[in-house]
């Protein structure tokens, strides 16, 4: 169930995104990381970001944290394009702010908990800097918090530190988090903890997430939303219970199917993994996908299509189930056209 009230504006969107890295050793083509992406996130909502390891879940993230400048397309934030000014930069990331999967690496080993969790605040020259450390700590479950203010975080769980981790981006009151597998360096027993954490945030502040993961069991337990990635695009999103209760993508339902309750047997992709210096005509999910391989697709007379014709950008949206794909039918929306593909300069 979505959180966010029905007519409310998107606090974070990406509109025909694209983020694309020239060839190595100056070679012709590029590497086309993201591809056109249209996605929102509305406040009070957790939106997954699931594909498999190189479909663009990162550089997508760093896109819309604007660590990366885009190729095309453009990212919003309340409405307002984002600008790449230092100053400009410096002041949005206040709102949005990141929370990465290895909280080991994200700490300082020198720095105490305390100056972890401060050096936001120092950055942004906030004050009453104590109130605002101790409240962030304790809204992450340490408490007191001033016990945890001197120790380092060697001295801690793993746990520990991925709540002081999120603690020092909650202590700048962000109107979003992106979390970039927040659990995947956890211990099982704890990885309920932090997400139970991430749903408090949501309930209590109304925080909206993207969370990037490759774990659709931790999106089926989180997310109000959820889009799937593959070699750069979006191609399937929905409700979480529409994507992942009846996928639609072909590559989805192979996702669905090795999840233990899918009741269905395991699908194995073949092919090779998607290389984003190589994206086929057609589908780009063509070569490794199930219904064209078994042909299918040719029996259903969309061989050609599949093969040939690229298929529009899904739109954003947060009610509406809708799959990129020739072989299955979305709902009659408005689509957006293939943006034009253009060789970023080196």
């Amino acid at each position: 169930m979505t959180h966010s009230g029905p007519g409310e504006e998107p606090v974070l969107t990406a509109q025909g995104l694209r983020v694309h890295y020239p060839a190595h050793g100056g070679g012709r083509g590029a590497s086309r990381a993201v591809d056109g992406v249209e996605l929102d996130v509305a406040p009070g909502e957790i939106v997954a970001l699931v594909g498999e390891s190189g479909c663009g879940k990162t550089t997508l993230a760093r896109g819309l944290l604007g660590l990366e400048r885009p190729t095309g397309g453009q990212v919003l934030f309340e409405g307002r394009p984002l600008l790449y000014s230092s100053r400009a930069l410096k002041r949005y990331r206040r709102s949005v702010q990141l929370v990465l999967q290895d909280p080991t690496g994200a700490l300082n080993p020198r720095h105490t908990v305390y100056e972890a969790v401060a050096e936001g605040l120092r950055i942004h020259r906030i004050g009453e800097e104590a109130e605002r450390v101790a409240a962030a700590l304790a809204r992450c479950g340490l408490r007191p918090p001033e016990r945890f203010f001197r120790r380092y975080p060697h001295e801690l769980s793993g746990g520990q530190r991925q709540r002081v981790v999120i603690a020092g981006a909650l202590v700048l009151e962000p109107r979003i988090l992106i979390a970039d597998e927040p659990v995947a360096s956890l211990d099982a027993s704890v990885r309920g903890e932090i997400l139970g954490l991430l749903l408090r945030l949501r309930d209590d502040l109304g925080l909206a997430a993207l969370v990037v993961t490759h774990d659709l069991g931790l999106a089926w337990n989180i997310a109000d939303r959820i889009a799937v990635m593959y070699l750069g695009r979006i191609v399937e999103s929905g409700p979480v219970e529409d994507v992942l209760g009846d996928p639609r993508h072909p590559y989805t339902r192979a996702l669905v199917s090795v999840l233990p309750e899918s009741g269905t047997a395991a699908t194995v992709l073949t092919g090779e993994p998607p290389d984003p210096t190589r994206v086929p005509a057609g589908c780009r999910f063509h070569p490794r996908c199930p219904v064209v391989a078994s042909g299918e697709a040719e029996r259903a007379g969309h061989l050609d299509l599949c093969l040939g014709t690229d298929l529009p950008i899904l739109p954003a949206g947060r009610d509406v189930h809708r799959a990129a794909c020739h072989h299955v039918t979305s709902p009659a929306e408005p689509a957006v056209a293939p943006p034009a593909v253009t060789e970023p300069s080196a």
